[in-house]
């Protein structure tokens, strides 16, 4: 009987004449761009579908340094942190303990205190966006404040992208105070699909179809043992979803990750990190760079990977989600070093929380990503901005809007189809 044999393209002659992207690819709605100039403006620029129609292109120059607004981002992430991460319920009249921690609850629909820490949360977040950003001043800024406004007030949820160098905590930003039932509604990650790009997709591959998925998906657990010991949060029922069928690699040690880069070639589709991470201060004076830990405590960096960059190391375009609990996250910490590493090995995309996550909420989020993107019918976009709803409208917690995508809105778990 005739066998129809995997196929890998090598050498393509007509240079990309005949690829196609792939169907899970779609222009987003919403485009804007932020570009950062001598250190003392932003030069912003929208377009999109979403965007009325106009004779000239929606720019700005935005009277604003990036370090003023690298600044009120640290600061937003660390209200997150000190407000609703770390708040612990005490008795008024005794100024005793009243009830568990946040930390430690994935359900918070009966924490009476909650209204009034979101409302600050989406407050400041409006504030960031609205009035320290967009409302800076500048020439044409008034006429880019509004049409971007309209557009992300809408009912519709957007697909947007920020092309930009400028990482802010987009999912955490929100719209300023209006008419909605719960503050959880502001937020721009309830609202709307979104990724950045860290500024990378000038060099980011294009989409092909020349690459066959392998006849199982391929997945990685990049693990620390030692985080939760005593079993407390979902770990076991991630790796157990990340097994099922499926080619399952289990990687505990710096070594073997380094032995899988030194290969030269990656198969991975799908890579979860579960690990410590810390920060390191750069040689240069810059941002602190993040540095993840598994079992055996050794760094692993980007220049672990950078160091074994070789084209094609990662041939399948794997999205990667890192869960890395912080020891501290220092103000001005660049959480995109690592992912853009990754993402310049030939990730597809990568998905991590922008604050210090509590473990309980990082393993029951990874779970119910992990087994959605495993099911391979829904990109991890639209994965994202469902998990993010999820946790609001049913536990009102908004943690799922701290998880910001590096890139790969459109990335999907590509499998053979049955009865090739």
């Amino acid at each position: 009987m005739p066998k129809e044999l995997p196929l890998r393209i090598t050498q393509d002659p007509s240079h990309g004449f005949t690829r196609h992207p792939a169907s899970t690819i779609r222009h987003p709605d919403l485009v804007l761009t932020l570009d950062t100039y001598a250190d003392d403006h932003i030069r912003a620029r929208a377009y999109g579908t979403a965007l009325p129609p106009s004779p000239h292109e929606y720019t700005a120059r935005l009277d604003v340094s990036p370090a003023t607004i690298r600044t009120s981002a640290a600061r937003l992430r660390a209200l997150w942190k000190r407000e609703l991460v770390a708040y612990e319920p005490v008795d008024p009249m005794t100024g005793m303990p009243a009830g568990e921690p946040y930390a430690t609850r994935l359900d918070l629909t009966d924490a009476p205190e909650l209204d009034d820490i979101l409302d600050e949360l989406a407050e400041q977040g409006a504030y960031l966006l609205w009035r320290e950003l967009l409302g800076a001043g500048g020439r044409g800024a008034d006429r880019l404040r509004g049409v971007v406004r309209d557009a992300l007030d809408g009912e519709k949820p957007l697909r947007i992208r920020v092309d930009s160098a400028l990482f802010l905590p987009w999912p955490m930003l929100a719209l300023p105070k209006g008419v909605e039932e719960s503050p959880l509604h502001r937020f721009l990650g309830y609202r709307h699909q979104m990724e950045q790009t860290g500024g990378r997709y000038a060099d980011f591959a294009d989409e092909a179809e020349s690459q066959l998925p392998p006849p199982l998906p391929v997945v990685s657990l990049n693990h620390d043992k030692n985080i939760d010991p005593y079993g407390r949060t979902r770990a076991a029922d991630v790796a157990t979803a990340l097994a099922e069928g499926t080619v399952f690699l289990e990687r505990s040690r710096r070594d073997e990750l380094l032995a899988a880069l030194k290969s030269g070639r990656m198969d991975d589709q799908l890579m979860y990190f579960w690990c410590h991470g810390r920060f390191e201060a750069a040689q240069d004076a810059g941002a602190p760079l993040l540095l993840v830990r598994l079992t055996d405590s050794q760094d692993i960096d980007a220049h672990t990977v950078l160091a074994r960059h070789t084209e094609g190391l990662l041939p399948h375009r794997p999205l990667v989600l890192f869960n890395a609990c912080y020891a501290g996250l220092p103000g001005g910490a660049d959480l995109t070093y690592l992912g853009g590493a990754l993402i310049a090995a030939g990730a597809g995309g990568v998905l991590g929380p922008q604050i210090e996550m509590p473990q309980v909420f990082a393993a029951e989020y990874a779970y119910a990503f992990v087994t959605r993107y495993l099911g391979a019918a829904d990109t991890a976009g639209e994965i994202a901005h469902t998990l993010a709803r999820h946790f609001a409208d049913t536990f009102r917690s908004p943690l799922g809007f701290a998880y910001a995508l590096h890139c790969g809105m459109d990335r999907r778990l590509e499998r053979i189809p049955s009865g090739t």
